[in-house]
């Protein structure tokens, strides 16, 4: 077994004591008003990105020695064009001159040439004039969908073992409205999401680390724990991303069927419940830097106690 990047992430997590990630949604209408001094443009998109980058960048300052990673929503940047997307590619920089592992959440695919690109642009490298390759969003993790079938997964599958990347298929996903495809049962009477899994496991296997983990992950929301098990059963090796913890309801025991008895396997993230959620809309108007960070800090200190916790309960054998 060789060093894959789902290692650094069991490293950050150990040393940290700490499976979660911080979800960077950047929400303008909710970022506290005492960053908006930061909107020096005369381009409106411009002013915007701007101050999501200041903002970004405090938050990681903030809980940098606290998580194992983060994990920016692409959504919140490119719909502010090419300004947002600078923004993005900044925190992405900004977070790993932290250390930390920047899981990208953009949920892509296609199929041939088209996977290829999405694969090299936010995993590898991309071609340049002269010949060389330089690597572009350079995520650690990117996640990918899988409804367009085995030939739209390798591509990024080959990226990942070429560059020591990795990705998170969506497997089962938190939304209230999965079931609707998710849970129909096939011919071999399997879900959609076992199926997935099934699959997500066999590639797996091919690109584990030191840590017997692959790179090769698997979304799993918080809000189907029943579901959980079964599907951790099926990706032992796999390690999972695990959404909708807080806001969306999931709470600490019901993320404890994504990991192993070693306390590993998963990581947990939450964006509104670290960044929004303690701080009405008064208090986002009213507070200083100082005071909404302290309060960020405290959130994720919360839930970092609350899941160490219950992982601690519920598995004695956990290594650290």
């Amino acid at each position: 077994m060789t060093m894959n990047v789902v290692d650094k992430l069991i490293e950050n997590t150990i040393r940290t004591k700490n499976p979660s990630v911080i979800g960077l949604d950047p929400d303008i209408g909710k970022i506290p008003a005492c960053y908006k001094n930061h909107a020096k443009s005369n381009h409106p998109f411009e002013a915007v990105a701007n101050v999501i980058y200041a903002f970004n960048r405090d938050v990681i300052d903030t809980v940098a020695d606290l998580i194992p990673g983060v994990k920016p929503q692409m959504a919140f940047y490119e719909k502010y064009g090419s300004y947002g997307v600078a923004a993005f590619e900044k925190t992405v920089a900004y977070a790993k001159s932290k250390g930390l592992i920047v899981i990208e959440d953009a949920k892509r695919n296609d199929i041939g040439n088209t996977a290829r690109a999405y694969a090299d642009g936010h995993l590898g490298c991309v071609e340049l004039l002269d010949g060389s390759c330089a690597p572009s969003f350079d995520a650690d993790f990117l996640t990918v969908t899988p409804f367009l079938g085995s030939e739209s997964l390798h591509p990024f599958i080959d990226v990942c073992v070429k560059n020591s990347k990795g990705i998170f298929v969506l497997v089962k996903t938190s939304n209230t409205s999965s079931g609707e495809i998710q849970d129909v049962v096939t011919s071999d009477k399997m879900t959609i999401s076992q199926s997935v899994a099934k699959y997500v496991s066999e590639q797996g296997d091919t690109f584990t680390g030191e840590h017997g983990y692959s790179a090769i992950g698997a979304v799993v929301g918080a809000t189907y724990p029943e579901e959980a098990v079964s599907l951790r059963k099926l990706m032992p090796k796999s390690y999972f991303l695990v959404p909708g913890y807080g806001a969306q309801g999931g709470g600490a025991k019901d993320i404890t069927p994504c990991f192993n008895e070693d306390g590993l396997g998963a990581v947990v993230n939450s964006s509104r419940g670290i960044l929004y959620t303690h701080m009405n809309n008064e208090e986002r108007e009213q507070c200083t830097r100082q005071e909404y960070l302290l309060s960020v800090k405290n959130a994720a200190m919360q839930m970092r106690e609350d899941i160490y916790s219950a992982l601690k309960r519920e598995y004695r054998k956990m290594i650290y």
